[in-house]
């Protein structure tokens, strides 16, 4: 008989919901049962394409000698990460402070009023390989809290203070924002952590870390630096050649468990995909190659064939796993691809452009790759090695899909692909945009409140100011796209709610949480980097970029306020608010806002062939702005502060006036 969560919106809880582990979904009547039975909260939390999380799930939650023991010693909740970040990073910064490290599945132990005492991540069902089997983990829980609850409440009090003190962010008194110190800094401690043998930062493991790729482009976009250009294009190089993008089917894996971008977590993310193609895109305007744009087309060809959900939004996530393998369904043996390809004779060219051998490079198995690092565009006949190879992988059984519409993730991905369809001219990708974000304000905004996510129906979980932040980006940059007044109404609309709802007038910055919602052990406020930026960094930028198109004052002291509030972080960690810095950029030097009046494709399509991260365009509908005000119908404008040089008709001189630093 199916659990408590067979009715959850979110697809990785109703995964569980024929396990025999009598679980909760977060809430109070989870917390009320421990308290009524004395007993501790065991929390685990996951998500759907989580590879360790599948393992634990087999080995554990599906067994019913090991679901005895959690039925019997607590009250079980289960939270999807993606659903609940607010849940997952105050319990993620518990589970940090007391390991060392972190990842999923997350397993914490609770008091009844949600104090963390105990926590981990991946627990075998038997001890083993130095690691404690979670049977006997929960035996020493429970022996703990039965017989040395001081101690056991004493770790909880110390827990919840670390929690509070890792997820707050102090604004220096001192802090200046005069100068752009820390974007400077930030540059070089990436610089010096690049590996210029195989791109990227750091070591083993390596994840497409974006942000940092941003620090890097706007210092080759302001300086003309080679050196920034070689790190960037060497790490976009060596990420789409690597095993890390899926040379068939367009897309990227979640990141590489080595150096060399050879060897990925399989699993496949919505916003994963979202910002890689803004990385490419930057990529090829800056350098004006070809393969950089082809991947942007194969990346957003793989979301609009496989994560697009019929109704209108765009699925999560797809998972590592199928058939029971990791990677199973994108890997090759070589008589696989020969029973594919012999008939056509393309059998040898195919297995050397992707590196293909008998002995393989996973499990025996071959990750296509290309071992020509850099050249991506194929000749037409392995391009139609490609399309064969594409439709019979089509055939395999696919990896299990996340389809939940995540407001976060898919605002991200509008914009993204609007910035895409208008730099590369794709009038259908920005269409398309339109309808993601059409969808979006129908579906998500219920009673004038966003929602975090969709399945079928709205979920009763409320917006996060990340959801926020990244609503304001998204409809900006779609306005910008498309020329329709509409987005930029919708995004004030958004910076206003996220402004009243999660603002602190008093501390500053953005609270995770809003107003209205659920209150935990932490009201935390999300302003470091992680695999995605921070709401802090996102807002901030958003209501910069907002307030330049709109000359809405109210916007920009809020965007400046959020960076006033982490200058101060930013002098002492650079890196650790890389998205952030690029709103630091923006208060330091300004924007460039472009008004184009009148149809004049020719002076739009100027601009956005360009990298001008600093720079906004306002073309097409008017809107309530000084951008608009008393201009001539053909013209272009450049301006700065909303002071304007002489206006202009000729594309080379909107040229002459974008080239000049």
């Amino acid at each position: 008989m199916p659990n408590r969560l067979a009715q959850q919106s979110s697809p990785y809880l109703r995964q569980h919901a024929d396990n025999p582990v009598d679980w909760y979904p977060w809430g109070d009547d989870a917390f009320a049962e421990a308290r009524r039975r004395d007993v501790p909260v065991l929390l685990s939390v996951g998500y759907s394409s989580c590879h360790w999380c599948h393992v634990m799930a087999h080995e554990s939650f599906e067994d019913h000698d090991v679901a005895r023991v959690i039925n019997e010693l607590f009250v079980s909740v289960k939270v999807d990460r993606e659903e609940r970040p607010d849940v997952d990073a105050i319990y993620m910064e518990a589970t940090q402070a007391m390991t060392g490290g972190g990842g999923w599945p997350m397993t914490v132990f609770l008091t009844p009023d949600g104090r963390p005492f105990f926590a981990g991540t991946y627990f075998p069902k038997e001890s083993k390989f130095g690691r404690a089997g979670f049977v006997d983990v929960m035996r020493a829980v429970q022996d703990a809290w039965v017989n040395r609850r001081a101690e056991v409440d004493q770790q909880a009090a110390q827990l919840a203070e670390a929690v509070a003190v890792r997820t707050t962010v102090v604004a220096s008194p001192d802090a200046s924002m005069a100068d752009d110190a820390p974007l400077r800094a930030g540059y070089e401690l990436l610089r010096q952590s690049f590996d210029a043998e195989w791109g990227g930062f750091g070591r083993a493991p390596k994840f497409p870390q974006v942000s940092f790729l941003e620090v890097i482009a706007r210092a080759a976009a302001r300086n003309g630096s080679p050196d920034s250009l070689r790190i960037l294009t060497t790490t976009l190089d060596a990420m789409a050649s690597g095993g890390m993008y899926d040379h068939l089917g367009g897309g990227f894996h979640r990141y590489s468990v080595d150096a060399f971008w050879m060897v990925p977590h399989f699993e496949k993310m919505l916003y994963d995909q979202a910002q890689l193609i803004r990385a490419y895109l930057h990529g090829w305007q800056l350098t004006g190659e070809r393969r950089y744009a082809q991947v942007v087309e194969e990346t957003i060809g793989y979301v609009l064939r496989d994560l697009r959900s019929p109704a209108g939004g765009a699925w999560s996530a797809e998972d590592a796993d199928s058939e029971g393998e990791e990677g199973r369904f994108y890997v090759w043996r070589p008589e696989e691809i020969a029973a594919v390809l012999d008939g056509d004779g393309l059998t040898a060219e195919a297995s050397e452009w992707y590196g293909v051998t008998k002995a393989g490079n996973f499990e025996g198995s071959n990750i296509l790759h290309r071992p020509v690092r850099g050249d991506l565009v194929r000749p037409d006949r392995v391009e139609r090695a490609r399309s064969l190879l594409l439709e019979a992988r089509g055939r395999r059984v696919r990896p299990g899909l996340d389809d939940k519409v995540v407001t976060e993730w898919n605002a991200r991905f509008v914009s993204s692909l609007a910035e895409a369809g208008a730099a590369l001219g794709r009038a259908d990708w920005v269409a398309t945009a339109e309808e993601i974000a059409a969808f979006l304000v129908e579906n998500l905004r219920v009673d004038g409140r966003w929602r975090r996510s969709w399945l079928d129906a709205p979920s009763a979980v409320l917006g996060y100011a990340v959801d926020h932040a990244w609503l304001v980006d998204g409809f900006t940059r779609l306005a910008e796209a498309s020329g329709h007044a509409r987005w930029i109404e919708e995004a004030r609309s958004a910076a206003t709610q996220m402004l009243e709802l999660f603002g602190d007038p008093d501390g500053g910055g953005l609270f995770t949480t809003g107003a209205d919602a659920e209150r935990l052990i932490v009201r935390q406020k999300e302003a470091y980097d992680g695999a995605t930026p921070s709401a802090n960094g996102v807002a901030a930028v958003a209501l910069l970029r907002l307030a330049a198109l709109t000359g809405d004052e109210d916007l920009r002291r809020a965007g400046e306020g959020i960076v006033a509030w982490l200058a101060g972080a930013m002098r002492e960690h650079p890196i650790a608010f890389t998205y952030a810095l690029a709103a630091l950029d923006l208060v330091v030097s300004g924007a460039t806002e472009v008004a184009i009046v009148g149809e004049r494709p020719d002076l739009v399509a100027e601009v956005w062939r360009r990298y001008l991260p600093s720079t906004v365009v306002a073309w097409g509908e008017p809107y309530e702005s000084p951008l608009w005000e008393a201009r001539t119908p053909g013209f272009a404008y450049v301006c700065r502060d909303f002071a304007c040089r002489a206006p202009v008709s000729e594309p080379s001189e909107l040229a002459a006036q974008l080239d000049t630093r």
